[in-house]
């Protein structure tokens, strides 16, 4: 399909912009333009001006601008071809198809959604009509209002095997049966009416045309709600209910609701709440989140309390995990056990259900309650075991920068869970294995490296062995990989060095890295300057150096934040665990019982275990 400038420009000419913005806002004429207030922004005095002559809008305001392919995408939320599309079918102008294949499949749909917009009408009838009171009792019941009614199109499906057939024959039964409307059984048999007695939902796409519909049983009946199945306009896992119009209204509040079911849509919008969608009756897909995000950054999703309700959360979030980047996540909002929004909002009133939205947790927090949760954490291979899944969760996790970021998140909290000691009379907890002293600003506003807090009896990474090696390894591939430096900025923190030289090159990258989230690596040797800091770094970077990421690889940036953390946790590890042993053994020495002994033997094997590992960091896998 070729758009040339030529024809979207006829495009523009042939739509009346005032007349298509007025359809969702109120104009006014203004000599020869028109204002409004914008729809972009809250405000009172309208600053939103459209001139027809020129093809734009502009608001003086926020700064909003744009033609009327800008509003279609904007406004509304539609994709670009897609707005496209529908201007091009207001104007009367065909949009050009790239080959007769796509031309047949573009006629195909038209006929579709011709038929479909047929039976949304026969459906509106029938409830409007002696058929429908049943429908419209139960309406009563639920307190829906006339107009929601109307703007949300409810029907009703006869109770009928051919009603809709027949009023739809024109259409034909093959049309019929790939539209999802007809039910044929094996070719045979006549084809029949899909849905019969229930109350009809039209679900739209983002253009607000009808391509399917759930039906709810009215009386008994299984099963409860019934979903037109996958067709040409139809597939379930990339559409969300009420997705035509919670676009726009994202737009207005900021925020999109993510709830379970199509009556918790409706009474959300009826309680004042039009940024509402749901899934259609399948867990939440990938494309779904992705849709989501193309409204807002971070979709609250709204579950019920019970448990069901907090699996779908749970499988919600697992899902989300990989296609994770900056700025895009998810956060949940749980609802009282035993209420969905209808019943707190008829209990409470919206005021309630504001509530529950702001206190919905990050997806990080709401992980972290899971798994702590899941099982008993009494014995250390329980806390292993949370330790394992947790380091899980952030491996899902593709985007190499919100990996690390989680991780970390992880690993402080692990550690504050499990390692936090009493505090001291300076009313800052010291761990074992984590918590690392932050560094704090000067009153002339400079970074300053932690100091130790009193009694700490660590002793320092020596100028020599193993230690040494792994340090040196771990500030070249910093150096290389100076993105790295922010990530690991509390633990690089708690790293005591006895050699002044490298004590001086990790403080200057650390002190760099709050100025700058990604520092360059030249930016870097300049600060350093001349010197033997300087030439300790060069040193660094010549091919030859052992490196946990050798320099003549391009490494995978996952691994090398993986293989950072694990360095610098081994690194901190040998001196508390040293330090340890001191104080186990001064406790054993002054009292010989069996758990101070027990306590002195576990960390014993535990200064094996990292030694071992030690070694194994220390010596390169090719053995340069």
């Amino acid at each position: 399909m070729t758009l040339t400038p030529q024809w979207l420009d006829e495009l523009r000419a042939r739509t009346s912009l005032s007349t298509l913005i007025g359809k969702t806002v109120k104009v006014q004429k203004a000599g020869r333009e028109y204002k409004a207030c914008c729809p972009f922004h809250n405000e009172k005095t309208p600053s939103f001006t459209i001139n027809d002559e020129k093809g734009f809008y502009h608001c003086f305001g926020c700064g909003a601008h744009g033609d009327a392919i800008r509003w279609m995408t904007d406004h509304r939320g539609l994709p670009f071809m897609e707005a496209v599309k529908e201007l091009a079918a207001g104007a009367g102008m065909e949009v050009p198809a790239a080959d007769p294949r796509a031309a047949k499949r573009a006629e195909q749909a038209k006929g579709l959604h011709e038929a479909m917009a047929a039976a949304q009408g026969f459906f509106e009838e029938q409830l409007a009509g002696i058929d429908g009171g049943e429908a419209r009792a139960y309406l009563a019941r639920r307190g829906i209002s006339d107009a929601i009614r109307r703007t949300f199109g409810f029907g009703y499906s006869p109770d009928s095997r051919g009603k809709l057939k027949s009023a739809l024959k024109d259409f034909g039964e093959p049309m019929l049966v790939e539209a999802g409307l007809l039910i044929d059984p094996d070719g045979e048999r006549d084809a029949y009416d899909r849905f019969r007695g229930r109350l009809m939902f039209p679900i739209r796409d983002i253009r607000g045309r009808v391509i399917a519909f759930g039906g709810r049983i009215l009386g008994q009946g299984e099963p409860k709600y019934l979903n037109s199945p996958d067709t040409p306009l139809f597939d379930k896992g990339r559409t969300l209910y009420n997705i035509d119009k919670a676009s726009p209204a994202s737009r207005q509040s900021g925020r999109v609701i993510v709830v379970e079911g199509y009556m918790d849509v409706i009474a959300l919008a009826q309680a004042g709440f039009p940024e509402s969608v749901a899934p259609l009756g399948t867990a939440l897909t990938e494309h779904q989140i992705e849709r989501l995000w193309k409204m807002v950054e971070v979709p609250i999703l709204c579950f019920d309390g019970d448990a069901a309700g907090q699996k779908a959360a749970i499988r919600a979030a697992t899902r989300a995990l990989p296609l994770l980047r900056p700025g895009h996540s998810l956060c949940f909002a749980t609802l009282p056990a035993g209420q969905d929004p209808d019943d707190l909002i008829r209990a409470s009133g919206p005021r309630a259900m504001e509530e529950v939205l702001a206190g919905a947790q990050s997806l990080i927090d709401r992980l972290w309650t899971h798994e702590v949760a899941a099982s008993p954490l009494d014995t250390p291979e329980q806390k292993a075991a949370l330790k394992q899944r947790l380091r899980a969760r952030s491996d899902a996790i593709q985007h190499p920068d919100v990996r690390a970021h989680y991780a970390h998140e992880f690993r402080e909290r692990y550690d504050a869970k499990f390692f936090a000691r009493h505090p001291t009379a300076a009313g800052e907890a010291r761990s074992f294995g984590g918590g690392a002293p932050r560094w704090r600003r000067d009153k002339r506003g400079n970074w300053k490296p932690p100091t130790p807090p009193a009694g700490a009896e660590a002793r320092a990474i020596g100028e020599g062995g193993m230690e040494q090696r792994l340090l040196r390894a771990v500030l070249a591939s910093l150096l290389r990989h100076p993105e790295q430096i922010a990530p690991h900025r509390e633990q690089l923190s708690a790293l005591r060095i006895a050699d002044p030289a490298l004590a001086e090159l990790l403080a200057t990258m650390i002190r760099c890295s709050f100025h700058k989230e990604t520092v360059e690596t030249q930016a870097l040797l300049t600060i350093l300057g001349q010197g033997e800091v300087y030439n300790r770094a060069k040193g660094m970077l010549r091919a030859d150096t052992f490196s946990l990421t050798p320099y003549r690889m391009t490494a995978d940036p996952g691994r090398v934040s993986r293989d950072l953390e694990e360095a610098i946790r081994v690194m901190a590890q040998g001196p508390e665990l040293e330090a340890a042993m001191v104080e186990a053994t001064k406790r054993f020495e002054k009292d010989v019982s069996e758990a101070n002994f027990a306590e002195q033997q576990r960390i014993r094997a535990l200064m094996a275990d990292h030694d071992r590992r030690l070694a194994e960091l220390a010596q390169p896998e090719d053995g340069i």
